[in-house]
């Protein structure tokens, strides 16, 4: 394979994709790399305002269209707007990155009450399912695509503060399975494992802590910067990845994932 030959998997020109939670972190990361890569993009987070700055960032840095939505992941019926919108607006999605969720951490498991745990399963899994679902349906009966969803080093090894979001992270790698099954061979189904990023979230963190832990539990002994998850988003959503499908891919600095 000759230069251009290898640039040219990783071009996203002609695509449109749609990134939840795209608003911050590494979602903004991922929207940002697609559509400088060359692709439309549809941003959909809560925060309606967060999701219309990035798309005006977009659309001025890099020439590409750019949807801002306000959409609300364990909303059912909120999955089922967004995906006419981007229709609407662009007639197919290629890529889809299910990204938003939510880590609330308690001191104790008997402070989860119910609402919280409804709450978490909800934006964690249950709106991905349904994004997942009618995007991968339009996927399959069409010009395919790929699929990405986002878990967390969770779900490999919960710690007792996070147990429902980590359950929550680990269901999506059982649909990660299910769904590649079930979308192909037209659709890839993929998943990203981000370990420790310093994103806004991090921002709660006892930085020297996470810091220490990290040398001690990770291959590369740091903490991720946000950008760093941009190289294996790009593998998965473009081309560069077409024979992988139903895969977890760790992007967590060699984490052994233990407590």
């Amino acid at each position: 394979m000759d230069e251009r030959a290898i640039a040219s998997v990783f071009d996203m020109s002609g695509k449109v994709a749609l990134v939840t939670g795209g608003s911050r972190g590494l979602g903004k990361e991922m929207v940002l790399a697609f559509a400088k890569a060359g692709a439309d993009v549809i941003i959909a987070s809560r925060k309606l305002e967060s999701c219309e700055a990035l798309a005006a960032e977009v659309e001025s840095t890099t020439g590409r269209r750019a949807l801002p939505m306000q959409a609300h992941t364990g909303n059912w019926d909120d999955m089922e707007r967004l995906v006419r919108a981007a229709y609407e607006e662009f007639g197919h999605v290629d890529v889809l990155v299910n990204n938003a969720g939510m880590s609330p951490i308690y001191e104790h498991v008997t402070d989860v009450t119910e609402a919280l745990y409804d709450k978490v399963m909800s934006v964690n899994m249950k709106g991905h399912f349904r994004l997942t679902s009618l995007i991968g349906t339009r996927m399959a009966e069409g010009d395919g695509g790929s699929i990405i969803f986002v878990s967390s080093g969770g779900a490999m090894a919960p710690t007792p503060n996070i147990i429902p979001y980590a359950a929550a992270k680990a269901g999506l790698h059982a649909m990660t399975t299910g769904f590649a099954w079930a979308f192909a061979p037209n659709v890839r189904v993929n998943c990203l494992m981000p370990g420790p990023f310093l994103t806004d979230i991090s921002k709660a963190w006892d930085l020297e802590a996470a810091q220490a832990r990290a040398e001690e539990k990770h291959v590369l002994q740091r903490l991720g910067e946000p950008h760093e998850v941009v190289g294996a988003a790009l593998f998965l959503a473009s081309n560069a990845s077409s024979f992988t499908s139903g895969s977890v891919v760790s992007v967590a600095g060699g984490s052994e994932y233990k407590h």
